[in-house]
């Protein structure tokens, strides 16, 4: 990649091909970045923030940025019966991403529950019944056994998450 300096023009071109970052107009980029890294080092550093004890039962969902109408808010998914848990530590949390961040990042945080299925009920499934009764015929009428066993695979490993 050749770069080139203009003396009559005070930009600076460069030939070749640009990564997408360097053609975003500058506004954009800092708002992408505000915002996607506030998430993203969230998401890197929760043990840190929250602790062995609460990192177990809870992760980061989303987080929505401060605009005119209302304050940054990072949605924290909790394992339900322990909102309580999280929710006397809610502002010990926020002081301590505040802190790692070095400016007021996040105002609030929303808690949103989810509730775990049982184990028991994971071990009475049984990895032949992953997939649904009419997929399991097209899937045997395939001739080429290594499709066919990927294929088996693949719905195992889509129906853990």
């Amino acid at each position: 990649m050749n770069s080139k300096n203009y003396n009559k023009n005070s930009r600076k071109f460069i030939q070749g091909l640009r990564s997408f970052k360097d053609i975003l107009p500058s506004k954009v980029k800092n708002l992408i970045n505000k915002k996607g890294q506030i998430y993203s080092e969230t998401l890197d550093n929760w043990r840190y923030f929250v602790g062995n004890d609460l990192f177990d039962i809870s992760f980061p969902k989303s987080f929505k940025n401060e605009n005119k109408l209302g304050s940054s808010c990072l949605t924290v998914m909790v394992k339900r019966g322990n909102e309580v848990n999280f929710e006397y530590s809610k502002s010990f949390i926020i002081e301590k991403i505040n802190s790692f961040f070095g400016y007021e990042a996040v105002h609030n945080i929303k808690l949103v529950s989810f509730e775990e299925k049982n184990k028991e009920f994971k071990e009475k499934q049984r990895e032949d019944d992953v997939t649904k009764n009419k997929y399991k015929k097209q899937i045997s009428d395939i001739k080429n056994e290594k499709i066919k066993d990927s294929l088996i695979e693949l719905s195992k490993v889509y129906k853990k998450k």
